[in-house]
C-alpha cells in the first residue's frame, strides 16, 4: 500500500486549531506538519511593523499550545516558504500543501504567486479554502451582488470544523524547526523601535475572552458608542486583531452573534447593538474583495482623474506633524498619540485623521496610509486601502466625507476627557477651548499662562485647506471622462444593494450542535 504524502499546514494570518478547514482536510488524509514560515521580507514591508509582529508571536505561542494537545508541532521557520517546501519535499518526497486564501499586501500576493509556480513546477497540490466571504476572480459586482451575497451567507452559515482529533505528526520535523516560542517575541526582524505599551495582546485565548465580555455585558452600549473614541474602546468589541490574525475565525463568530441576538431579541438596546455589529463583520468581507478584485489600490490612486492631485512627499513638514501628534489641532493630534500608545482606535476618529491629513493638510494619500498600518496593530490590507482611499476621496464613487475636527471634538469627546489625556499640555485650558486652543482670548492666555505656539503647535488653515480640496475633486468629478470613470468603478467593486445583514428581518439560527466560542471544545475596527 503506498504511503500517503506528507500534509503540509500553512499558516499565514489563521493562527487558531479551531474552525481551521485546512488543519482538519490534513488531519484525514495522511501524516501531518503545520509549519509558519517566519519570512524576513515580509516584515521589511513599508506596511509592516513591530506591534504586528508581537501580536502574531503572542498567537503563535498560543497556537503551538493548542497543537500540542493534538499531538502535533508547530515548525516554525526562519526563511522564505518556498525554501522549506523545497526542503520539506527533498525530505519527505509527496508532499500535499494545505491553507486558507489571503488576500493580503502585494508582498504576499507575490510570495503566493511564487508558491503556486513552485507547486506546479514540483507536482505538489496546494489545497486552498475560504475563510472570508471573498470569492476569487470576481471581476464586476454590478449584477453580481446576489450571488456575491448568497456565497457571503452560505459560507457563514455552514458547520464550523472542529480540531481534528487523530491526526499523526510526520516523522523528521524537527530538522525544519528552527525557533522554540519562548524566542517569538524577542525576535529581531528589523523594526523600527516604536514602543507600543498599551497593545492588545495575541492569542485565541485573549480573544475568546474579549468576545465573551462584549456579547455578555459590554456590547450593549456597542452602537451608542461607535464614534466616541474613549466609550469604543470600553464598548467596542476590539475583535478587530483578532479576526485580522484569525485568532478567531469570522464564521464563528459570526454564528456565535447571531446566537446572542436571539438570546437578546427583547431587548432594543442589546437587539440594535447586536445588529449593528453584524452590520460591521458583512462589511468586513466588502471591503476586502474591493483589494481582491483590485490589488493595484494599495499603491495607486484608484479613480484616474483624481491620480496626479497631491505630491508624494515623505518629508513633508505637515505629515511629520501629523504623525507625531503635533498639528495643533487637539482631537487628531489625541487620536495620533493614543493610536500611538495602544494600536487601536474607534472607526469615526481613524476616518477623520485620514479626512484631516488629505483635505486639512493636503497630503497625498499613500504616506499617510502607510503610516496608519504601522500603528493598527488590526492592519488588514483589503480594508486598510480602500477605506484610506474612500476617506481621502480619491475613489471618485462616494460622497467626500470631511471631518470637521472641532465639531467632532464637541460630538463625540464633549468633556474633553479623550483630548485631555493625550494632550496633557491642554489640561488647564476651560473645556470649551480646548478644542480649539489657537483662539484662547488674550486675556485667558494670561490667565492660564497659555501661549499658542509655544505651549502648544498652532494648526494649519485646515478649514481652509479643506474648503479647497473639495471644490478641486468635486470639479474634476464632473467631467464626462471622470464620470465614466467613476461608473466603471461602481460596476467592478461598489455594492449596490444593502448589505444582508440590513435586510434580514430575523437572524438565521445558527445549529446549536456547532461548535461556538463558548464551548470551545471545538472586527475593520469594531
Amino acid at each position: 500500500m503506498a504511503k500517503a504524502p506528507v500534509q503540509v499546514v500553512w499558516f499565514k494570518r489563521d493562527l487558531r486549531i479551531h474552525d481551521h478547514t485546512p488543519l482538519a482536510t490534513a488531519a484525514v488524509a495522511g501524516p501531518v506538519l503545520p509549519v509558519f514560515a517566519i519570512e524576513p521580507e515580509q516584515w521589511q514591508t513599508p506596511d509592516s511593523a513591530l506591534r504586528h509582529w508581537q501580536f502574531a508571536a503572542d498567537s503563535l505561542v498560543d497556537l503551538s499550545t493548542a497543537l500540542a494537545t493534538l499531538g502535533l508541532p508547530l515548525c516554525l521557520y526562519q526563511g522564505s516558504i518556498v525554501e522549506l517546501l523545497a526542503g520539506l519535499k527533498a525530505h519527505y518526497g509527496d508532499l500535499v500543501l494545505h491553507s486558507h486564501q489571503e488576500t493580503g499586501n502585494d508582498w504576499s500576493f507575490e510570495r503566493d504567486k511564487r508558491v503556486h509556480l513552485w507547486c506546479r513546477q514540483h507536482g505538489i497540490a496546494w489545497q486552498e479554502s475560504r475563510q472570508h466571504g471573498v470569492i476569487r476572480g470576481l471581476t464586476r459586482r454590478t449584477g453580481q451582488q446576489t450571488r456575491w451575497e448568497a456565497h457571503w451567507e452560505t459560507l457563514m452559515t455552514a458547520p464550523t470544523e472542529p480540531a481534528p482529533r487523530n491526526a499523526r505528526v510526520a516523522q523528521g520535523w524537527e530538522q525544519f524547526h528552527h525557533l522554540d516560542t519562548s524566542q517569538l517575541r524577542g525576535l529581531t526582524l528589523g523594526f523600527d523601535t516604536t514602543p507600543c505599551p498599551e497593545r492588545q495582546p495575541g492569542g485565541r485565548n485573549e480573544g475568546r475572552a474579549l468576545w465573551r465580555s462584549f456579547v455578555t455585558q459590554r456590547g450593549r452600549r456597542y452602537r451608542g458608542s461607535l464614534s466616541k473614541p474613549l466609550l469604543a474602546w470600553e464598548f467596542g468589541s476590539r475583535l478587530s486583531p483578532h479576526l485580522a490574525w484569525g485568532t478567531l475565525s469570522m464564521r464563528e463568530v459570526v454564528q456565535s452573534l447571531r446566537r446572542q441576538r436571539e438570546k437578546h431579541a427583547e431587548d432594543s438596546q442589546w437587539s440594535r447593538s447586536l445588529r449593528a455589529f453584524t452590520s460591521r463583520l458583512y462589511w468586513h468581507c466588502h471591503f476586502i474583495q474591493k483589494l481582491e478584485s483590485e490589488p493595484s489600490m494599495e499603491h495607486q490612486t484608484l479613480h484616474p482623474a483624481l491620480s496626479g492631485l497631491r505630491e508624494r512627499d515623505p518629508d513633508h513638514p505637515n505629515l511629520t506633524a501629523w504623525k507625531s501628534g503635533q498639528t495643533g489641532v487637539p482631537l487628531v493630534d489625541a487620536c495620533m498619540r493614543s493610536l500611538t500608545a495602544t494600536g487601536w482606535l474607534n472607526f469615526r476618529m481613524r476616518a477623520m485623521l485620514i479626512s484631516h491629513a488629505t483635505f486639512g493638510l493636503g497630503l497625498h494619500w499613500h504616506e499617510p496610509a502607510l503610516h496608519l498600518a504601522r500603528l493598527f496593530t488590526d492592519f488588514e490590507p483589503g480594508i486598510h486601502y480602500p477605506q484610506v482611499q474612500m476617506q481621502a476621496g480619491a475613489t471618485g464613487t462616494n460622497a467626500l466625507r470631511v471631518y470637521n475636527p472641532i465639531k467632532q471634538a464637541e460630538d463625540n469627546d464633549p468633556s474633553g476627557a479623550f483630548v485631555a489625556r493625550w494632550v496633557p499640555e491642554l489640561t488647564a485650558l476651560p473645556l470649551e477651548w480646548r478644542a480649539k486652543p489657537w483662539a484662547l482670548p488674550e486675556s485667558l492666555r494670561r490667565r492660564f499662562g497659555f501661549q499658542p505656539g509655544e505651549h502648544y503647535p498652532l494648526p494649519h488653515d485646515f478649514e481652509a485647506e479643506a474648503r479647497h480640496w473639495k471644490k478641486m475633486l468635486y470639479d474634476l468629478r464632473r467631467t464626462p471622462e471622470a464620470r465614466e470613470d467613476s461608473q466603471a468603478i461602481v460596476d467592478k467593486l461598489a455594492s449596490q444593494r444593502r448589505p444582508f445583514a440590513k435586510r434580514a428581518k430575523k437572524a438565521k439560527p445558527a445549529n446549536r450542535q456547532q461548535l461556538s466560542l463558548f464551548d470551545d471544545g471545538g472586527l475593520d475596527n469594531a
